[in-house]
């Protein structure tokens, strides 16, 4: 998070402009620092403590050529979390590690098993062509018949309907006899 995004959320939060928000973030992060330098150690209830130590002097080695080097002793600023911000730290910790511990046994679970009755079942039926429905499980060649279907005209093996039959159901009288007209 920035300054700038710390800003936004307490001048959302307490109603303030953002530039008014600016300049009072920008004051506290001011009287800390002006603290530190001149009494070396500032106090911030429930949240830390901040304090300027002195490190010695030491002898350190250089990672790109492997010589070693001097480093002066020099002024570090140091930061002692309070008890507060220690526990909710802590309570962070132990939620990751058993939001951790979850997907470890999540991952080392068997799959979950689907009842037989709930797995579905092919049709094996054999069809004229010999192509069976157990080739193609998605598919039930055996369409159920509806009250609504009508009943298929009968054919000769020629393709077309039974004469009598169409001749029925367009309303005719007259009653064919399947024989050719003569011919004058």
């Amino acid at each position: 998070m920035t300054k700038k995004e710390i800003v936004k959320t307490i001048s959302e939060e307490i109603g303030l402009t953002q530039l008014k928000t600016k300049e009072i973030v920008q004051k506290t992060f001011d009287a800390i620092v002006d603290t530190l330098v001149t009494e070396k150690r500032i106090e911030l209830r429930n949240f830390g403590v901040f304090e300027v130590k002195k490190r010695a002097a030491r002898k350190a080695r250089n990672p790109r050529t492997g010589e070693r080097v001097d480093v002066a002793e020099k002024f570090v600023v140091t930061f002692k979390p309070g008890k507060e911000m220690e526990e909710r730290v802590r309570l962070l910790e132990e939620q990751a590690a058993r939001e951790a511990e979850a997907a470890r046994l999540a991952a080392l679970a068997p799959p979950p098993t689907v009842p037989e009755s709930y797995r579905p079942q092919p049709f094996v039926t054999t069809q004229p062509s010999g192509i069976s429905s157990a080739t193609n499980p998605g598919f039930d060649y055996r369409a159920p018949k509806t009250s609504l279907e009508h009943p298929k005209p009968q054919s000769f093996g020629d393709g077309f309907p039974n004469n009598a039959q169409s001749a029925a159901a367009a309303g005719s009288t007259t009653r064919s006899t399947g024989e050719e007209p003569h011919g004058g």
